[in-house]
């Protein structure tokens, strides 16, 4: 795209915020905020040409930000212009009203987008599967819903994108709230289609059970890093924020022996609109359902504890009750980024926690210990249990070996007696399907031999 664009972060100064669901309580650092929002506009390939941090003491009803910087960035917007390089848009990384968003556009003379509209055009832009471009249409819809504009070209997916950025030469088309209307239940019609879709396929894997490890976090945490570490893949990484926008999963295999499927999700974000989070709830019914939740957090910025507070309340509107739940592990990556006083200081914190670990994705520092803590999480719930084969079923010996955990095995002539921790949901599985009883006692032998 490569447009030219102004990146204003607004920051209120003033003792009280306000009553509106739209109005942000900036408690984190404005400047690695600003960064963030540059960090957006890079990911949909814009250029910026001016940032800044715009303090406000009250917020002007009209506008948001005060006639002053108003008319200071009309100004800079000239100046650009007079050099033959046109400012196509600003970008104000809060959520404008859309009586804000069109006053600012007829005093600047050009597009303005505000947080959202921005986040949905990244995902729209990343969205490669059917239920992602559906999820990326109907959240823009309920967006853009109050907000009848004229450039409407994503609903005809013309090209990638959310499509609030617009452009010339882009086909316009009017659209009254009752086609929007229409076009929302039919979104909505095909996106539980799909929806249906993945509800056989986690049927499906609950019959071939393996259990889940979700990994979740900040956008640009190293998740895609970190799977891609853990199952030797090549899913697409790279310093970039919302690089990975759908659900990606991959079978492993722990130290134990133990296989697990390890999915890796959207990216989370700050100021995350509560119509997008509900449009992607599909994607993330992956953690809702997982035996282990890995939450990655980028121990090198600055923002690291506003992120994860920002991660965990939306675990939280999930329905994952964050402090009681002990599927979730604590992962602080990057820390080959700390100065060598620090990194060895967050180790040792970790090492002090049981469901907190210290590693870099990137190196492969502290993984062994991640894997073992994870295959630990995984056998939490396994009943020791005792069984003897018959050696000539070699079916029912793999189908031990495969989804439990042998931790013993002696063979006599006709029997393989064998101690292995299996999940209360394998144990009815084995029985209905192989006439062995399982005891949680062991049965004494005699003459045994080992294997």
């Amino acid at each position: 795209m490569n447009e030219r664009v102004i990146v204003l972060h607004p920051v209120l100064t003033g003792a009280k915020i306000g009553e509106e669901e739209n109005i942000r309580k900036f408690e984190r650092n404005p400047e690695a905020a600003l960064e963030e929002a540059v960090g957006l506009a890079h990911a949909i390939d814009l250029q910026v040409v001016h940032s800044e941090i715009v303090r406000l003491k009250m917020v002007t009803p009209a506008t948001l930000i005060g006639s002053g910087v108003v008319a200071r960035i009309t100004d800079l917007i000239h100046e650009w212009h007079h050099r033959e390089q046109e400012v196509g848009l600003v970008f104000v990384d809060y959520a404008l009203s859309p009586v804000q968003q069109r006053n600012l556009e007829e005093a600047w003379h050009c597009k303005v987008i505000d947080r959202t509209g921005l986040i949905l055009e990244i995902f729209g832009e990343r969205a490669r599967t059917k239920e992602g471009q559906l999820q990326v249409d109907l959240a823009a819809l309920n967006y853009q819903r109050s907000r009848l504009v004229k450039a409407w070209s994503h609903l005809e997916r013309q090209r990638g994108g959310g499509g609030f950025l617009g452009g010339p030469g882009e086909k316009q088309v009017e659209l009254d709230r009752r086609m929007i209307d229409e076009r929302i239940k039919k979104l909505k019609h095909d996106l539980e289609g799909v929806k249906q879709n993945r509800r056989i396929q986690r049927e499906s894997r609950k019959r071939e059970p393996y259990p889940i490890v979700a990994i979740v976090g900040y956008t640009n945490a190293g998740k895609s890093t970190l799977f891609n570490r853990i199952t030797g893949a090549e899913v697409f990484a790279k310093d970039l924020l919302f690089a990975t926008l759908d659900t990606t999963m991959r079978g492993i295999k722990m130290p134990s022996g133990k296989k697990a499927i390890l999915s890796d999700t959207v990216g989370f974000i700050s100021a995350l609109p509560t119509h997008l989070v509900a449009a992607f709830r599909a994607t993330l019914e992956e953690v809702l359902e997982a035996a282990v939740i890995l939450h990655v957090r980028d121990i090198s910025q600055e923002n690291t504890e506003a992120e994860k507070e920002d991660v965990l309340g939306i675990l939280q509107d999930l329905g994952i009750d964050c402090e009681k739940d002990e599927r979730i592990v604590e992962v602080i990556n990057k820390i080959d980024k700390l100065p060598a006083k620090e990194r060895a200081a967050v180790i040792t914190r970790s090492k002090r926690q049981e469901r907190v670990v210290a590693v870099s994705a990137l190196t492969g520092e502290g993984m062994e210990r991640l894997l073992s803590v994870i295959d630990d999480r995984l056998g939490k719930d396994q009943l020791v249990m005792h069984t003897d084969i018959n050696l000539a079923d070699g079916k029912a010996l793999a189908w031990l070996y495969s989804r439990g955990h042998v931790i013993d095995r002696l063979d006599d002539d006709e029997f393989a007696h064998v101690k292995v921790g299996l999940e209360p949901a394998d144990i009815e599985r084995f029985s209905a399907q192989f006439p062995y009883k399982l005891n949680k006692n062991k049965t004494k032998k005699k003459k045994l031999k080992a294997s």
